[in-house]
C-alpha cells in the first residue's frame, strides 16, 4: 500500500485542523433582510405619529446596506442614523447605554470618534439573528430620543422574527423515500449552515476529512465499525474543504449500532472501516452549505 511521506501526511492534517480552529461560519444580512427591517420602522414610526425619521442599516462590518428617510426629516438625519447604527456594531450594544455613562461624566469616551466610527446618540441597536450580531439599526429625526430607539427596536425585531419563522418539516413518507434515492441516499433538509441527509451505508467507505463541517451520525439499523482521528493512508484533495483517503492509521475504533450517536467536529479524520448491512443513520452536517 503505497503511502505518502510522513511529513506531507501530517501536513494535510494539519491544515485541516488549522483551518477548522481558525474560521467560523456567520451569517451575512441581505439586501432583502435590511428592507425589511426598514419597513417594518417605518411602520411603527408611521403609526405613532413620529414626525419624521431617517432609518439606516449596516452590515456587521458598519457598511450601509439601506437607508430611507421619512418626509419632514431633518437633512443631517440620514446621516445621524447611520452613525448611531455603526455605533451599534462596532460596540454591539445599544447607543443609548454609551450616551448615558457620558451623560454620568466619562467624557473621556468622546475622543473615541476619532478612532472609529462612534456616534453615541440613543437610537441605535443591534440586528441580532439567535445570539449573532449580523448588523445595526439607527434611527434619527424622530419625536425624541426615546421615539428614535422604538422605531429601532421594532425594526430590529423584525428581523427576528422572520429568521425565527422558518421552520422545516419534512413528513416521513419523504424520509423514507430520501434513504433508498442515489448510492448513499439524500438530503431531506438543508439550511445556510446545516444540512440533514438520510444516509445507508452497504459497505466501508473511503477515509475522510472535512475542513468545514462537523458531522453528527444518529443509527437507525444495523452496526458499523468506525475509525475517527489518525493519519489519512493516501491523503488526497477531491472538492475545496473535503479530503479522501484509502484508510487511517493509529486511529480510535468505536462501535456504532441502533440508537447510537456520534459527533466528528471539523478537520478530523474517520473511517467507515466495517459495515454490517442494512445500515441507515440520520447524518446532521453543520457548517458553511454549498450547492
Amino acid at each position: 500500500m503505497r503511502r505518502l511521506p510522513l511529513v506531507l501526511m501530517f501536513g494535510f492534517c494539519g491544515i485541516a485542523t488549522a483551518n477548522a480552529a481558525d474560521s467560523i461560519t456567520q451569517q451575512q444580512l441581505t439586501l432583502e433582510g435590511a428592507k425589511r427591517v426598514v419597513a417594518a420602522a417605518v411602520a411603527y414610526a408611521q403609526a405613532n405619529k413620529a414626525p419624521g425619521g431617517a432609518v439606516a442599516v449596516v452590515d456587521n462590518g458598519g457598511h450601509v446596506v439601506y437607508v430611507e428617510r421619512l418626509d419632514g426629516t431633518f437633512a443631517a438625519g440620514a446621516t445621524i442614523s447611520i452613525g448611531k447604527a455603526r455605533t451599534a456594531v462596532m460596540f454591539k450594544r445599544p447607543t443609548k447605554g454609551l450616551e448615558e455613562i457620558i451623560n454620568k461624566g466619562r467624557t473621556a469616551m468622546v475622543p473615541v470618534a476619532e478612532v472609529t466610527w462612534f456616534t453615541p446618540l440613543q437610537g441605535g441597536v443591534p440586528l441580532m439573528i439567535g445570539t449573532e450580531i449580523v448588523g445595526g439599526i439607527g434611527v434619527s429625526g424622530a419625536a425624541s430620543a426615546q421615539q428614535d430607539e422604538d422605531i429601532a427596536i421594532a425594526g430590529a425585531a423584525a428581523l427576528a422574527t422572520s429568521k425565527s419563522a422558518e421552520v422545516r418539516y419534512v413528513p416521513a413518507a419523504e424520509v423514507a423515500a430520501a434513504y433508498q434515492r442515489g448510492e448513499s441516499g439524500d438530503t431531506v433538509a438543508r439550511g445556510d449552515a446545516y444540512r440533514v441527509s438520510a444516509s445507508r451505508r452497504d459497505g466501508p467507505g473511503q477515509a475522510e476529512i472535512h475542513q468545514k463541517e462537523t458531522d453528527i451520525f444518529y443509527v437507525l439499523e444495523g452496526e458499523a465499525t468506525v475509525v475517527t482521528g489518525g493519519d489519512l493512508v493516501e491523503p488526497r484533495p477531491v472538492a475545496p474543504g473535503e479530503i479522501r483517503g484509502t484508510g487511517i492509521e493509529r486511529g480510535t475504533e468505536r462501535h456504532l449500532a441502533h440508537g447510537d450517536v456520534i459527533t466528528i467536529p471539523a478537520g478530523v479524520p474517520h473511517w467507515f472501516r466495517s459495515v454490517t448491512k442494512p445500515f441507515t443513520y440520520y447524518v446532521v452536517k453543520s457548517g458553511t452549505q454549498s450547492g
